[in-house]
């Protein structure tokens, strides 16, 4: 018997054979298929050549290379050349036969543009080929970015609504102290001559007070919570008047150029946050020029779209009239700029800065509901430009203004009302001393009934805004009642957060800020009086 098999056998095996190989080409389609039509980029690479060998679609996509251009070339040249180094050190652990996961680098495509990779890898038991993975991240990194940017601006957001929240706490009282020295101080002036050795020593007082009086306001307006009286302005004219005072303020030795753009669109701002902008600003360039030097001011129309405001963060779409500070000092670089808008963080040295310049022109025109922006190189200079959103009315010219009385001494009828007992009796004092009849209590309650009871005419209700019983507000639409003409002049030594929530800062209310001179009450008596 024949140990050769039949013929019938040969061709069965040959048939198992074929159908081997159909199925093996089968898999090996599908593993084709699923190479490269896979969603994730796949990739085989010669660790000795640091050549790819082979590559899919999903590749070709991402890296808009060709592929015979991925397989002729090293593929380290296809990273970017702040990687290669990192990118060095994990081909050498793939060598070694260790396998690496989650690894992120830059890739540079062919047209230039950066993306972000991150990919794992597994290197063949001969430690010859990897066999590796990746995605693209570069859309989840500029996610991330921006996740981390949003909350860096949300932390120092907090971080300045605490500061503010301490620098309010502390104005009012403050505010107060401040009030009794000025006004004591005030009062012994009236009556002293100037001639008296102690006349220079008690006006020294009556200055260290008004210092520290504008430290606190300069506190509130880093702060934003600063009690203003914005008005319909045109720039233009608002710096117009500050230009020689500033020449003064900077020296002779620094030049300073006014360059006013032409038909400015109208802002709304209190006047004087304009000069504590433009004189932060100024003082700040002034600093930063070591000799001789230019400043210059410049304002313009500017209007940002959607697509600018998308692309520059912090930038918000509309018209603005832009207020532009430049020097040609020592500049600033990317960490000091970082860090510029910080509350008391300065490069000056002790004596000569306190950190808070720019952080109040920061907190002045978010109150206003613009931005700032700032560009520095180092040894180049810097420019400041704030943006004020535009106004649709137009400012009152001179001629529709009412004309101004001159200051004289008075002789209505004041009803003052203050609860603090200390500020009562110095504001009852100095309104006496300007010629005034004074009713004064620290209730408001007994404000209403003395107003109910007094038998002549009260011109005037002299009131705090925050008391005990009942607010300003209220306290003057019960007096009211009982005098139909009585004026209101309002004060308060709170922040503007608190005293808005009562109504009172409202256009075209009287209102005097605590601490006050007794030459600024005499103005805003007059003021309410005759308005």
């Amino acid at each position: 018997m024949s140990d050769k098999p039949s013929y019938e056998e040969l061709e069965s095996q040959i048939a198992g054979l074929r159908r081997r190989l159909r199925n093996l080409q089968e898999e090996e389609d599908a593993l084709n298929a699923f190479f490269d039509q896979s969603l994730v980029m796949l990739f085989i690479a010669d660790l000795q050549t640091n050549k790819l060998v082979r590559v899919n679609k999903e590749v070709v996509r991402v890296t808009k290379r060709s592929i015979e251009d991925l397989l002729s070339d090293s593929f380290m040249d296809f990273i970017h050349p702040d990687d290669r180094d990192k990118s060095v050190r994990v081909l050498a652990r793939l060598s070694e036969g260790e396998a690496v996961v989650g690894f992120q680098n830059r890739h540079l495509t062919a047209d230039g543009d950066i993306v972000f990779l991150e990919w794992t890898a597994v290197p063949d038991s001969k430690r010859s080929f990897m066999y590796a993975m990746a995605q693209d991240v570069t859309e989840r990194r500029r996610v991330e970015e921006e996740r981390e940017k949003l909350q860096d601006q949300l932390r120092q957001a907090q971080k300045m609504e605490a500061v503010g929240r301490l620098a309010g706490g502390i104005a009012h009282d403050f505010n107060n102290i401040l009030g009794l020295v000025i006004g004591h101080a005030d009062m012994i002036l009236e009556d002293m001559d100037p001639h008296q050795p102690t006349y220079a020593a008690i006006t020294e007082i009556k200055k260290a007070g008004e210092r520290s009086a504008g430290l606190v306001r300069q506190l509130l307006a880093f702060a934003r919570r600063q009690t203003v009286m914005p008005k319909v302005l045109d720039i233009n004219e608002t710096v117009s008047g500050m230009i020689e005072m500033l020449k003064r303020l900077i020296g002779e030795d620094i030049e300073l150029v006014w360059a006013p753009g032409k038909n400015l669109w109208p802002v709304k701002i209190d006047p004087s946050q304009v000069d504590q902008i433009l004189a932060n600003l100024c003082v700040n360039a002034r600093d930063a020029i070591a000799d001789v030097g230019n400043i210059t001011i410049e304002t313009d129309n500017i209007t940002f779209d959607e697509l600018y405001c998308e692309r520059h963060p912090g930038y918000a779409a509309g018209n603005y009239v832009m207020l532009a500070v430049s020097d040609d000092g020592c500049g600033m670089d990317s960490k000091t700029l970082s860090n510029v808008f910080e509350p008391y963080f300065t490069t000056k040295e002790v004596s000569k800065g306190t950190g808070l310049g720019l952080a109040t022109v920061y907190g002045t025109v978010k109150q206003n509901r613009g931005f700032i922006s700032v560009y520095s190189e180092p040894g180049t200079g810097t420019t400041f430009k704030v943006y004020l959103p535009r106004q649709s009315k137009r400012p009152l010219g001179p001629q529709h203004q009412p004309p101004r009385r001159p200051s004289r001494i008075g002789h209505e009828t004041i009803l003052l009302v203050e609860d603090d007992p200390m500020i009562l009796n110095i504001a009852a004092m100095m309104l006496q001393k300007l010629g005034y009849y004074v009713i004064q209590t620290h209730s408001p309650n007994e404000a209403i009934a003395l107003a109910r009871e007094y038998d002549g005419e009260i011109h005037l209700l002299f009131t705090d805004v925050i008391m005990p019983e009942m607010n300003g507000r209220e306290l003057a639409e019960n007096i009211l009642r009982y005098y139909a003409d009585v004026k209101s002049l309002f004060m308060s030594g709170y922040t503007a957060n608190i005293i808005a929530h009562h109504g009172v800062l409202d256009e075209d209310i009287n209102f005097i800020q605590k601490p006050f001179s007794i030459g600024a009450l005499r103005a805003k008596v007059r003021e309410a009086l005759e308005g």
